[in-house]
């Protein structure tokens, strides 16, 4: 057979062929074909990839995908560049890497995250990123403190501007708990608590983000003694201890409206 190109028979008995290459010691797949010429192509292509001088670079290769898969394409020049061959498409770069999508779809994580993004593959639905984690859909935002519930600019920002950098120092989160948002007048921040009840009712303004999150958490009780049945989410507060909890939880004051409202149900 043509070099670089092995034949292989499917459990059905269905001929295919494998290509496969030797680079630095390690023996590496290249994926199935159909043709023995589609195989040879993937080979020659991975050979020049990984032979060729001067070295064509990552951002230049990433339309080479005629013969070889995309993933398998970064894998390839990651490992001639940086001497770790990686299953996922990952390029190792100063200090951070890139785990490319596609060509045209770039994301930067620290490398603290190798290990991780090294055996989980991120996959992408309608616009949303995610790894299926224990047979869990985990979305990437989730990793990073980011409620599913959370707006981009309101309750987080990427610090740089770029949405693409998950980079931990490149994450604010602003906005941690359910119902609150925070204001800003005359460069002072204030928090401001919400809920929902057949339409928005403010429960309160507050200086502080735990008196805000616990004022929410308070509201949502006071629902469900009035005989609301709505499952609301609910602020978990791990940087106090429970008595403190409980001090600012009986202190808080609740909107008057509110209260209204529920005394009348």
């Amino acid at each position: 057979m043509l070099t670089g190109v092995y034949s292989a028979t499917k459990k059905d008995g269905t001929a295919y062929c494998r290509a496969n290459i030797t680079y630095r010691g390690k023996h590496i797949s290249l994926g199935s074909f159909d043709t023995e010429e589609k195989a040879h192509r993937a080979y020659l292509t991975a050979d020049a990839l990984l032979q060729q001088e001067p070295p064509v670079s990552i951002e230049n290769a990433l339309d080479l995908t005629r013969f070889l898969s995309f993933d398998k394409l970064v894998s390839l020049i990651n490992y001639r560049d940086n001497g770790m061959y990686l299953p996922t498409p990952i390029y190792l770069r100063k200090n951070y890497f890139s785990y490319y999508l596609d060509s045209n779809q770039e994301l930067k994580f620290d490398i603290d995250d190798l290990f991780y993004y090294s055996s989980h593959r991120i996959m992408q639905r309608q616009g949303h990123l995610y790894v299926n984690d224990y047979g869990m859909q985990v979305t990437l935002q989730s990793r990073y403190g980011i409620k599913s519930h959370a707006v981009c600019g309101r309750d987080y920002v990427f610090v740089n501007g770029d949405p693409s950098d998950f980079r931990y120092s490149n994450i604010e989160i602003i906005n941690p708990y359910f119902g609150v948002v925070r204001i800003e007048k005359n460069g002072v921040y204030r928090y401001r608590v919400k809920i929902h009840i057949k339409g928005n009712y403010t429960i309160g303004t507050y200086k502080s983000l735990t008196k805000a999150a616990i004022a929410y958490n308070k509201a949502v009780d006071l629902a469900h003694q009035a005989g609301i049945r709505k499952m609301f989410p609910e602020n978990y507060i791990e940087d106090i201890s429970a008595s403190e909890y409980a001090d600012i939880y009986t202190s808080v004051r609740i909107s008057q409206k509110y209260l209204d409202y529920l005394g009348k149900r």
